[in-house]
């Protein structure tokens, strides 16, 4: 009989394997020092004018992105990776 601790503990291991995944998958944007990054705010507004409407998610990644999850002007679901000196879209998955 498995014990509860075994399940428990592959589960945890399949979970960190998916996060770590995750985290390789992001697209390398910058090693500038996060001091020359467009700031959260500029770049929240950036991304606004550049017409993507509801955000979901907005955050830094380890790759030296902003990431967002969010919605693009016509409802499409978007994940989209920016550079954060200048703004540009480095990678974008819209469905």
């Amino acid at each position: 009989m498995i014990s509860r601790k075994s399940v428990i503990a592959a589960a945890s291991l399949l979970a960190m394997t998916a996060l770590s995944t995750a985290a390789l998958a992001s697209p390398q944007c910058t090693g500038k020092p996060e001091s020359k990054w467009l700031s959260e705010k500029a770049m929240k507004a950036k991304i606004k004018q550049m017409g993507y409407g509801e955000i979901k998610i907005f955050r830094k990644t380890a790759s030296g992105c902003y990431e967002i999850y969010g919605y693009t002007a016509d409802g499409h679901r978007a994940e989209v990776y920016f550079n954060p000196i200048d703004g540009s879209v480095v990678e974008k998955n819209v469905d």
